[in-house]
């Protein structure tokens, strides 16, 4: 009886983490979805989610940052777990938790109000606040992590003969950062922000299956 709940209560606390990571990314799309369709002035075509923290309805998406932040370094130490021993073991939950950890400074500096909104602000890319500046920083650091979290799982699904997964991963990776370097380079284009939606989406979703599989894995 010892001995089984000894080796019980770590895949069960393993379990656990990795179903924060499950749910980390439904929780932010619905909530920052749910705004984006409700939001007055708010354009999908044209402005990031990240714009959503500002105005008086901006504590929403700033609250929503931090819970899909702090699930998401959560299931970092699940993938730590559930990875070890074997490749990617130390770098994928680290890259994972990195982040995490960006979308946590992503909420305490957020993005400056441009391109009209929130409702009221001029037109034009506005002024570039240290706010403004730290935001596109600490999140540029997290994406790219996070891509490359993507490249180190497949590595590791491709050693072990899962072909599709790998494939699978690299795929979002590569839309991820594709997205990510598209809309850091302020064209502006309506594509580049759509893309930059289907590279958030993804990745989440990403994160959601692979911790899934993980935890059934687990099981």
């Amino acid at each position: 009886m010892t001995l089984q709940l000894a080796h019980t209560r770590p895949v069960s606390t393993q379990r656990l983490l990795l179903g924060c990571g499950v749910l980390a990314g439904p929780f932010y799309v619905t909530v920052a979805l749910a705004q984006a369709l409700t939001r007055e002035g708010f354009d999908l075509a044209r402005h990031p989610w990240s714009f959503l923290a500002n105005g008086e309805l901006g504590w929403i998406q700033t609250a929503n940052f931090v819970v899909a932040a702090l699930a998401t370094i959560a299931a970092a130490a699940g993938l730590r777990r559930a990875l070890t021993p074997g490749r990617g073991a130390r770098w994928a939950p680290a890259l994972v938790g990195v982040f995490g950890a960006g979308m946590i400074g992503a909420a305490v500096f957020p993005a400056d109000p441009a391109m009209g909104f929130p409702a009221g602000t001029p037109e034009g890319p506005g002024v570039v606040t240290l706010s403004g500046t730290l935001h596109m920083a600490v999140g540029g650091v997290g994406f790219l992590c996070m891509a490359a979290a993507c490249y180190v799982i497949a590595s590791r699904q491709a050693r072990q003969g899962h072909g599709g997964w790998a494939l699978y991963s690299r795929v979002t990776g590569t839309l991820f950062l594709g997205s990510f370097v598209g809309i850091a380079s302020g064209a502006g284009a309506a594509w580049t922000n759509l893309m930059f939606v289907a590279g958030i989406v993804a990745v989440w979703t990403w994160l959601s299956l692979v911790s899934l599989s993980l935890s059934r894995d687990a099981a």
